[in-house]
């Protein structure tokens, strides 16, 4: 079995090693060459998570997942999109270097530093026509529940009026804190919900990572039919490991997938879980078969 990789560290890194891959890279690469894009129902969008398949350089696989039908790519930095756009894939989640999982939106002390660079990417995601920018509720660090809803409501609602201003949404992502993320505050849908209830603005919704909320809570589907309104992504990942979402793992995804589709769910689906297989590529493309109801 492949070495995971920390999603907190590959998402710093993932630029780093391009220029420095060597002929391990090379058969991830050849082998897109033999996928075919599959005929697609066209009931869920999917969209990939880049950094489980940082060792493959960029262009490379925006060439793979269009041939395979993949029309997003999420977690993408400004300094990405170029690249994505040119091979017919959006960046389907913008991001960037200062976002920062563990401090969020919820200490004010974070809230001049996120705010002005957060106008930053929202004006670039604006100029691209990117419709997703990534958000953090950030660690609890001891301070309560709604200390933390208060705190992300001032710090949040200028940048979505900024945001509204530029037909953006801020996603603020479900985590869990039991195993990946440890304190996180965002780390239950009711808690994002209450949120995003007292916000109460269109362009301010959640990513619920499948993965991330079946640690924590599980009852995948009855929460999704509840909350659809306040969800605008999901990401997968197999439960436990966060690898394949096949039958080595506990979750049903077509039953979920079908779920979000019956929400009248437009947005896309994102894979990201860490693949295992030698061949990432085809691990990838069982992924959004599996998904593709």
């Amino acid at each position: 079995m492949a070495h995971k990789i920390n999603r907190r560290n590959a998402l710093k890194n993932i630029g780093l090693g391009v220029g420095f891959i060597g002929l391990s890279s090379i058969s991830p690469i050849l082998a897109s060459e033999k996928i075919e894009k599959p005929a697609f129902s066209g009931k869920i969008r999917h969209s990939v998570c880049r950094w489980p398949y940082g060792d493959i350089p960029l262009k490379e696989f925006a060439q793979a997942c269009r041939k395979m039908g993949i029309t997003g790519m999420d977690l993408l930095k400004p300094s990405e999109w170029d690249t994505v756009e040119k091979e017919g894939l959006v960046c389907s989640m913008a991001t960037d270097d200062f976002a920062s999982i563990a401090h969020g939106f919820n200490n004010p002390d974070n809230h001049a530093r996120l705010q002005e660079a957060y106008r930053g990417l929202i004006d670039k995601a604006s100029a691209h026509n990117i419709k997703n920018v990534i958000c953090f509720s950030g660690n609890r660090n001891g301070m309560d529940e709604e200390t933390g809803i208060v705190n992300c409501i001032k710090g949040l609602t200028p940048l979505l009026d900024y945001a509204d201003k530029k037909n953006v949404t801020m996603v603020m992502e479900l985590l869990n804190s039991k195993v990946d993320h440890k304190d996180y505050m965002c780390d239950h849908t009711d808690w994002g919900v209450a949120l995003a209830k007292r916000l109460d603005r269109p362009n301010f919704k959640l990513l619920y990572d499948i993965y991330h909320m079946q640690i924590m809570e599980g009852d995948v589907i009855r929460t999704i039919r509840d909350n659809h309104e306040y969800l605008a992504h999901y990401h997968t990942g197999g439960v436990p490991g966060r690898n394949e979402i096949d039958d080595t793992q506990e979750l049903y995804y077509p039953a979920i997938m079908r779920a979000i589709h019956d929400t009248g769910f437009e947005g896309f689906v994102a894979q990201e879980f860490i693949p295992t297989w030698d061949d990432k590529l085809a691990a990838l493309k069982q992924g959004i078969e599996i998904c593709d109801i």
